[in-house]
Order: structure tokens, then sequence, then C-alpha cells
């Protein structure tokens, strides 16, 4: 069932565990993830990047493939359907689209301007049910043009934010979008930690999932993360496994060529790795 994020946040927050977001970039990703939260019967978000709406030929063809695939697949556990470092029009062209939950990253903006719109964005979605994520600070890397140094952000500013009535709140703690590099310093807890006692109870947000140490996962998801984002790893093990399968020629004999065949393999990759983080980040049987 489609719904907000903010009732499985709460929770998971309550609990000491997290929320994996889990972007999709077409079909068979939206279908892997889907199918792996059934099976691990744990809620899921899943995160639709401005550059994956638009492959996907845009947010409405998103939001409609996936409340059908819901149905069709008779998933039952909770499924918030979220845009992932929207811009202020991106979160309204979402809202009329039929998303259940958006995130505004006013990072890039000065402080006032972060407040001034995240505060319109709170009032608008929480009329019409919906949940939002804002940022402060910036995570590292590159997202859809969007560059970030990977600043950690200001826990007084965080807590200007949170005070807003946010639903969950993304900040940078020194993440990185994409692959770590190998000088990385790693996770500032000590950041994490005062921000925590800024925002109480408020859920938070560990964006770049991919490549973080699991001890470190276990160490934010103690100090109040109650959502984790994924996208680069499944992609890797995709891609990896997508090329196993075409390095053995299995594309070659028979109908190896047909496309259910070509990207099963792909799949199956993407569905043990969303299930193994799922594990995780402790949210099996959370549905």
């Amino acid at each position: 069932m489609l719904v907000s994020a903010t009732e499985m946040l709460q929770k998971a927050a309550a609990g000491h565990y997290a929320v994996g977001q889990f972007n999709i970039n077409n079909l068979e990703w939206t279908k892997c993830v889907l199918k792996a939260a059934e099976e691990c019967q744990s809620p899921v978000i899943l995160g639709v990047s401005a550059g994956a709406g638009k492959y996907m030929t845009g947010f409405g063809t998103v939001a409609a493939m996936v409340k059908a695939m819901i149905e069709d697949m008779n998933i039952t556990v909770p499924v918030a359907l979220h845009l992932d470092h929207g811009t202020y029009e991106q979160c309204y062209q979402c809202i009329k689209a039929g998303f259940s939950s958006i995130m505004f990253d006013g990072s890039h903006y000065p402080i006032e301007e972060n407040l001034a719109k995240t505060t319109e964005l709170v009032h608008v979605a929480h009329q019409l049910g919906l949940s939002l994520e804002a940022e402060v600070g910036s995570i590292g890397g590159e997202e859809d043009g969007v560059i970030g140094a990977g600043e950690c952000a200001d826990p007084d500013e965080c807590k200007m934010i949170a005070d807003l009535g946010v639903d969950m709140l993304a900040a940078g703690i020194g993440n990185i979008h994409g692959k770590y590099p190998e000088n990385w310093a790693g996770l500032s807890f000590e950041t994490l930690a005062a921000i925590k006692e800024k925002v109480g109870d408020m859920p938070l947000v560990l964006h770049g999932g991919t490549g973080i140490p699991d001890e470190m996962v276990h160490k934010a998801i103690s100090l109040g993360v109650a959502k984790v984002n994924v996208n680069t790893e499944c992609q890797l093990v995709f891609a990896e496994a997508t090329r196993k399968y075409i390095e053995a020629g299995k594309d070659l004999s028979g109908k190896g060529f047909d496309p259910r065949k070509l990207l099963a393999d792909g799949a199956t990759a993407i569905v043990e790795k969303v299930k193994e983080k799922m594990e995780l980040f402790g949210s099996v049987g959370k549905a």
C-alpha cells in the first residue's frame, strides 16, 4: 500500500532501526525492490531522483507504474514513493503526479531561504497527507547535477529546520553519493550526536549509504538515523551480474537475448542486495 513515510520512520526511530530508501531507475528496479520488501515484510521507500524520473518519461509515469505494481504484485507492506533531492519546482510536480513523500533539498540556499521554502512546502505536504524531508549541510559527491563537498551540517540550523515540522531531516555528516574514495575520513559521529541532541525524536536520514561500513551504519542508527538511502550498490551488483551473463555467452544461446532472460540475473542480484540491506538496517519483519 502506498503511504507517506511519516509513520514508518517514527516507528523506526522509536524502535532503533532504519527503513531503507532504494532508488528506482526503471520497471525492473521497482519490481525487485517491492519483491524484496514483501519477502522481508519490511516497510520500504522508493526513491526517485529528477534524472531517473525524466528517464522514465516523467513523474506521472513513475507514480502510475508504482501504484499499479503494488496492486498487481499484491504488496502488503507500507511503501512510500519519495522524490529524492528535489528542487522547489520538482516538489510541486511530484505532489501533482501522486507521490506520497517529497524531499526538498534547500541545502545550497542560504539558511533563511531554505527555511522559507521548507516552511511553505511543509504546509502544503501536510495538508495533502504527504511526508517531507529537508536537508541541511551537503552530501558529498554528485547526483543529478547537484554537487556537494560533504560539509557537516550546523546543529543549530538543523534545529531551525526541524522546528518547522518536517517529517525527516537529512544532515550532512561527511557522507558521500556514489563510491567512497580510499581516503574518506568516515562519518562524523560527533556532528550526528550534536544534531540528535538538538532535534530530539526527529527521524534523521543518512544519504550515500553505499560503501559505508556496517559498523558505521549500526552506530548511525543508534544515534537517531531512521532512514538510509541506497542506490549505487544496487547499480553495481546489477551491472556485475549482467556482465557475467553476457561474458558467459548466455545471450547467444537459445533466446538468451530476450530482455526477460538478459536482465534476470541482474534483477536477482538487486533483490538479494536489498534484502541484505534490510537485514543490516533492522527493518525485516517490521511491516
